[in-house]
């Protein structure tokens, strides 16, 4: 974690399938969108998070820089997947620099990696309510080799990293900005990637359970390609409706539902898990995000699943932007997508 002064900062998403820029500003009445940039990856650029192809990756991100013209320099960005994990753990009542000089030993129960190998931040949340002796506290570890990849491929486009967070904690930031959520209601978002899925589970405004799911969009599109035997790009346009050929219609509907029903079920499985672990009462929504929620009905095949209302997420709802700078059709297509970016530029150097 880096502290220093406050200042401007532009949230990049370095995802499996595509990079993602988005650069706010905020005043008095709120945020405002200054710049948005989007760009593809190849499918094997970036692997379960883990950087593949380097070159590619950069190119991409001196691509949205350009696209969106942005002059600010300090980025924000986040990590998932294997390397990462996120745990809530209780420990003993102590103060936070108590806690900074004990962390890597409390780390170490909680870790399956080599503490050596890994960077560790934490966040306290206070007391318990049925034991203030004890207090609540959000502990986060990223293999220091995975961070090191985002910070090169950031630094060698000519950016400086400021603060790495995680997709699920950038979630709930989005999510804290634009919907008000009232604070005895526990609500779930689910941003569906590529290849990975993040769950973040809300209670009181606070992160109370997260996991990511290795299963996203790709199966999906990999399953329309092994059926009708069509290329990635033909197998995308599919999945989320832009192509139809009538002739393969009963057969695309068919593996759409199935594979759509199989990614439901292992969301479903995450939100079943953490009720079945602790007394809140039911999830009350579930907000989906990420590419995938643009895949064909997938919104209403997750609620018939989980029995759950689903929302598909605005992360500009509350965002002013100007439809003379900003293509408004545009920002709503492609709304979802950006919701990781937008709760990565809502930081400031000096956040925590």
């Amino acid at each position: 974690m880096i502290w220093g002064k406050k200042k401007d900062v532009i949230g990049l998403d370095i995802g499996c399938s595509s990079i993602k820029l988005v650069e706010l500003k905020e005043d008095k009445n709120g945020f405002k969108l200054q710049n948005l940039a989007f760009s593809p990856l190849p499918p094997e650029a970036i692997v379960d998070g883990a950087l593949m192809d380097s070159v590619t990756i950069i190119d991409a991100i001196r691509d949205v820089v350009n696209t969106s013209r942005t002059k600010t320099k300090d980025v924000v960005t986040s990590v998932s997947g294997h390397s990462v994990i996120v745990k809530k753990i209780s420990l003993p009542f102590m103060t936070e620099a108590e806690l900074e000089e004990s962390i890597q030993w409390e780390a170490e129960r909680y870790i399956p990696f080599d503490i050596n190998d890994v960077n560790i931040d934490f966040q306290i949340f206070g007391s318990t309510p049925d034991n203030p002796e004890v207090m609540e506290v959000i502990l986060v570890a990223a293999k220091k080799d995975i961070i090191n990849d985002y910070v090169s491929v950031i630094m060698e486009s000519g950016l400086n990293p400021v603060i790495i967070d995680t997709d699920s904690f950038a979630l709930e930031n989005m999510l804290a900005m634009n919907y008000e959520i009232d604070k005895e209601e526990t609500v779930a978002i689910a941003n569906v990637g590529a290849s990975i899925t993040n769950i973040n589970i809300i209670k009181n405004n606070l992160s109370a359970f997260t996991r990511d799911i290795f299963k996203g969009g790709n199966q999906i599109t990999e399953e329309i390609q092994r059926q009708l035997h069509m290329d990635h790009e033909e197998a995308e346009k599919i999945k989320v409706g832009t192509k139809v050929d009538l002739a393969t219609q009963p057969v695309i509907q068919t593996v759409l539902k199935t594979a759509s029903e199989s990614l439901a079920v292992e969301i479903g499985n995450s939100l079943d898990f953490f009720q079945s672990t602790t007394t809140y009462e039911k999830i009350a929504k579930i907000y989906l995000s990420g590419g995938g929620s643009k895949i064909k009905d997938f919104d209403m095949i997750l609620q018939q699943q989980i029995g759950i209302p689903v929302e598909v997420v605005n992360p500009f709802k509350k965002i002013e932007y100007s439809g003379k700078n900003f293509d408004m059709e545009y920002i709503r297509e492609i709304g979802p997508i950006m919701a990781v970016g937008v709760g990565l530029a809502s930081r400031k150097v000096g956040d925590r």
